[in-house]
């Protein structure tokens, strides 16, 4: 499996009785298929997985599959307690997924073994490859991921902690365990921000939930990012990106709730949040529209 592009992380849509919309999932995923993302991560952080079932995970992951029609990979997400993550893993496989991200593993703290015996449980538990996510309460050193990359159906590590340094070593020891197949992610909230850095030490992919709300604008950035256009770049950075991230960062779980919000502003009836997430005030509703059109605008859309 080999991933390349914008990294697209579709919100999960509710009905107006709270059960997942698979109608409208395939309407999100299937209208973003002509600005080329480079794989599809159905059910995972911007799918609130969190607050997703089993059986909720496949109707999912089943809706996105359908929609991308094999015209780009579509990844599922796992994770949790172990038992649940085997179940999605399972699940996700019977809705044709070609890989898994693994979230981490529920509320507790585990020693590296521990994570090391959580991984493999789930790659035991399917033949899709799988791709570890460093974050939280699942913090994978350069040695766990040596001992992990012996497991061919380990295909990949993403970063959501932010500790260049780590990462580094993370890079290195994979690429020294003879692993050059391995994809290395930066998934770091609105990840645009800091991609320039982890292009830097041999991260190239990076997942964008902006792509969710404004394929345009997520486009934008990537193909500035990919031609080493600096200035462009930056120019995204300071008018739009900047401005997201501040806003973001006022409330906890914005990160996911003002990308569904885009959606639902782009003109797909997404519905709300799921508890424990809150929806974005109108106040903020209003920023992230501004802020929308001012995207658009630098993008020339």
């Amino acid at each position: 499996m080999n991933l390349d592009g914008v990294l697209f992380f579709p919100v999960t849509p509710y009905t107006s009785a709270g059960g997942v919309d698979a109608g409208l999932m395939k309407e999100h995923v299937a209208s973003r298929l002509d600005h080329r993302p480079g794989g599809v991560f159905a059910a995972c952080g911007t799918g609130e997985f969190h607050a997703l079932s089993v059986a909720e995970v496949g109707t999912v992951v089943s809706a996105a599959v359908s929609a991308a029609g094999g015209r780009t990979p579509v990844l599922g997400g796992t994770g949790g307690p172990l038992g649940h993550a085997i179940g999605c893993a399972k699940t996700a496989a019977d809705a044709g997924a070609e890989g898994l991200l693994v979230l981490p593993p529920y509320l507790v703290n585990a020693p590296a073994d521990g994570l090391i015996r959580y991984v493999e449980a789930i790659a035991d538990a399917t033949e899709l490859p799988l791709i570890v996510y460093h974050r939280a309460n699942a913090q994978l050193s350069p040695a766990t991921m040596t001992q992990l990359a012996a497991n061919p159906k380990v295909v990949g590590f993403k970063d959501g902690v932010g500790d260049i340094g780590t990462t580094q070593l993370v890079v290195l020891a994979v690429r020294d365990a003879g692993r050059d197949d391995f994809q290395f992610f930066n998934g770091l909230l609105t990840a645009e921000l800091t991609q320039a850095a982890f292009r830097a030490i041999g991260v190239p992919l990076y997942s964008s939930a902006v792509f969710a709300m404004a394929p345009e604008i997520a486009t934008g950035f990537y193909a500035a990012y990919a031609a080493g256009d600096d200035r462009r770049r930056e120019e995204l950075l300071r008018g739009f990106y900047r401005p997201l991230v501040a806003l973001r960062d006022q409330v906890p779980g914005y990160a996911v709730s003002l990308i569904k919000a885009g959606v639902r502003q782009g003109g797909l009836p997404a519905g709300g949040v799921r508890a424990p997430l809150v929806d974005p005030s109108p106040e903020h509703e209003a920023a992230l529209a501004d802020l929308l059109a001012r995207g658009r605008e630098l993008v020339g859309v």
